[in-house]
């Protein structure tokens, strides 16, 4: 889809496919071997680029900040980043799949964060659920309403095109050669599509004319708060609805406002300049090996070159090496405005979570680590290997790609990785030998459950059985637990250790 979305924006002259295969090129927004190697994404990705609307002024386009995020549950935590630094969210749903664990959680997330979402059903050119039998699942388990904008004319697996609610006319598709360009489009009056399309038409116009009935109508400030959602249906590989989508954004989809810092007052976007680092990325260039921090505007006006505070260290960032980011591909930015995703360059202090500012001090909360299910140690199959491993272990935890647990029996030499899903430990291996040449083991341990302790708790855990305790890189320590049924036992045996939950996915 986002490929798709950078097609219509005339960003791309043809849209890839992230195998590549059948003489099609890769996408630009899944770019890592693993990514093209699995066809998923594995890590989130910024693509800016401006968008021309139908009902926008002449000759002014609108900017779209784009971040697509993984898709794979395994890698949900980089998403969670990615929604701290968001307007609106766009939810994928698969015709056929429906609602998905990862995408419950991260809607979840949404909801308390305040995030308006769009919802799309993709993949309508597959056999899937009816869509009133997906308007009703995503009501039932979520809560939210949807507001279809576009209905589609056929069933899942016959799209032929799109009713435009608001209008009554038909947008007809004709498919392209291996959905790599864009699909013309015709419109058509109710008569013309009746006569076109005769009951699959009909049909799509009788339940339309239902869900008004129910009172599932786009109203604006019922989506600004979060209890509907419009609705589009789609075929990203066909390009069916693409444009749609992105009228949609321009439209309805909040410009950037004010965040709340970490005083509880609100930066407006007209205060000085001020932006927050969601995501830092490493490995993105094989030839320059240099590390981006990907940095959200909040407000103000960005100037490439100024100096600024950085909030966490109070001391001063130099902004010479900024960046735009389209995928892998990046190019100079002078300025940007608040909602623009910017890149800096070899921003070898700056984490996920940081705060940059210009003026009176601000800092706005920071990223939550959450909760890891799983852990394994990590080691290099060879000793003469000591330095690579250890700067790429630097690196990937600085990254956040997962959580590096150590203590002194196990050593510098054998950290403990702690991951939200397992593929994110195949990350870590590929990306080591990828970028460093390192070749690595990965043994999985007998943990099942982390509990924040104290310094006063520690040793006292760390005679337990089925019990061990470690530090993480922020300074905070964990004991690790082979099963909730060990955890109660201490916890019933010894009421006096300090043992707190960790941030779950979906707080």
């Amino acid at each position: 889809m986002t490929e798709a979305l950078a097609l219509h924006a005339r960003m791309i002259s043809e849209a890839g496919a992230i195998h590549g295969k059948a003489g099609r090129k890769s996408t630009v927004s899944d770019w890592m071997e693993m990514e093209k190697a699995r066809g998923i994404s594995v890590s989130s990705t910024a693509l800016q680029f401006n968008y021309l609307a139908e009902h926008s002024e002449p000759g002014v386009p609108s900017v779209i900040n784009l971040v697509d995020t993984p898709g794979h549950a395994d890698f949900s935590e980089d998403t969670y980043r990615v929604l701290t630094a968001v307007d609106a969210a766009v939810m994928l749903i698969d015709a056929a799949k429906g609602l998905e664990p990862q995408t419950l959680k991260l809607f979840q997330v949404c909801r308390h964060r305040g995030i308006p979402v769009i919802t799309v059903i993709n993949k309508w050119d597959r056999p899937g659920q009816t869509p009133l039998e997906l308007i009703d699942e995503i009501t039932e388990r979520i809560g939210l309403v949807p507001t279809p904008l576009f209905f589609p004319v056929g069933i899942a697996g016959d799209f032929r095109g799109l009713l435009d609610r608001r209008t009554g006319e038909y947008v007809h598709f004709t498919r392209t050669a291996g959905g790599a360009k864009i699909a013309p489009e015709e419109i058509m009056s109710a008569d013309a599509a009746t006569e076109r399309e005769g009951d699959a038409w009909t049909a799509a116009v009788e339940e339309s004319e239902l869900l008004s009935e129910m009172g599932q109508d786009h109203d604006q400030e019922l989506f600004l708060a979060g209890q509907t959602s419009p609705m589009i249906f789609a075929s990203a590989m066909l390009n069916f609805g693409v444009r749609q989508l992105l009228e949609t954004l321009v439209e309805l989809a909040p410009p950037p406002g004010p965040r709340t810092d970490v005083e509880g007052g609100e930066r407006q976007v007209t205060d000085p300049f001020s932006a927050v680092v969601f995501k830092v990325q490493a490995g993105m260039d094989a030839s320059h090996r240099d590390r981006l921090a990907y940095m959200r505007i909040v407000s103000g006006e960005f100037e490439r070159g100024m100096v600024v505070t950085h909030a966490q260290t109070g001391k001063p960032f130099a902004t010479k090496y900024a960046q735009a980011v389209f995928g892998r591909d990046r190019s100079t930015v002078d300025t940007a405005y608040p909602g623009d995703v910017v890149g800096l360059v070899n921003a070898t202090a700056l984490a996920p979570g940081d705060t940059l500012y210009d003026g009176p001090k601000v800092q706005f909360p920071p990223i939550p680590s959450f909760a890891p299910e799983h852990f394994s140690a990590l080691r290099a199959t060879t000793a003469d290997k000591y330095k690579q491993f250890r700067k790429a272990m630097d690196q990937l935890d600085s990254e956040g790609v997962v959580q590096v647990l150590r203590n002194d029996t196990r050593g510098e030499m054998s950290p403990v990785l702690a991951a939200v899903g397992p593929m994110q430990f195949e990350v870590v291996t590929a990306r080591m030998k990828a970028e460093f040449n390192v070749d690595t083991i990965i043994e999985p341990l007998g943990y099942t459950i982390a509990r924040r302790t104290d310094a006063e708790s520690a040793p006292e855990l760390d005679r337990q059985r089925g019990v061990e305790v470690f530090t993480r890189t922020d300074g905070a320590i964990l004991a690790l637990f082979s099963d909730k049924w060990r955890l109660q036992y201490i916890e019933k045996e010894h009421p006096d250790l300090t043992l707190e939950p960790l941030v779950a996915a979906a707080d």
